[in-house]
């Protein structure tokens, strides 16, 4: 089944690439059915990031469209996700301080900032990791950080749960409800990315919050 759908961009040529490239992605969920969105979000989510409203919008539609399942949909993009920041995260786990170590230097990162960064993660890494994948730009390469710094896969999983079901939900919906029509996934998406910046600058503040007064009880 072919459609013509355009997602978020700057210009009118990158418009048209993901048109293509939704089209596309639309027959291939079609034919794969749920199975084709776990491998598509696994490839967004790790090491071939695309964008993950090339994947969840077209499925909501076809949720609309009764060919799918919302909730199932849902519930296949979130396991593709976190299967795909897991393979980021034991990238993370196996090769990311030595690599970081060996090679940081050329990206102006320096053992200081290093174990900086380290230190961050260990104390604040599971709030980062859930705000991190609400970001644009951030949350196919949050992964990776968590996996340097060893943080307990549990927490890893819950996190990453938390954050990419927000995202993917959204993204459902938002096919299911709007479904082809080019503007208003273009006005939403930016409404949304703004409402999703703010609640992420919420969370932090009142993470802030929490943990200065937890830490005056301790003390």
């Amino acid at each position: 089944m072919l459609f013509s759908f355009a997602m978020l961009s700057g210009t009118e040529s990158i418009w048209g690439a993901l048109q293509e490239i939704a089209s596309f992605v639309v027959e291939i969920v079609s034919d794969l059915g749920y199975f084709g969105i776990v491998g598509l979000m696994f490839l967004e989510s790790s090491f071939f990031p695309f964008p993950s409203e090339v994947v969840m919008i077209p499925s909501g539609y076809l949720s609309s469209m009764g060919e799918m399942n919302l909730f199932i949909v849902v519930i296949c993009g979130i396991v593709g996700s976190v299967l795909g920041a897991i393979f980021n995260y034991y990238l993370g786990y196996k090769l990311g301080r030595l690599f970081l170590m060996k090679y940081g230097k050329f990206m102006f990162l320096s053992e200081k900032r290093l174990v900086r960064a380290e230190n961050l993660f260990n104390k604040h890494g599971e709030i980062i990791t859930f705000i991190g994948r609400l970001i644009p730009g951030v949350r196919q390469y949050i992964s990776f950080p968590p996996g340097v710094t060893r943080m307990p896969i549990l927490n890893f999983i819950t996190f990453t749960v938390a954050g990419a079901g927000i995202w993917v939900t959204i993204l459902a919906l938002l096919g299911y409800f709007v479904g082809v029509n080019q503007e208003l996934i273009h006005r939403y998406l930016h409404q949304i990315t703004y409402i999703l910046m703010a609640f992420c600058v919420l969370v932090a503040i009142s993470y802030a919050i929490y943990n200065k007064k937890f830490r005056k009880k301790c003390d």
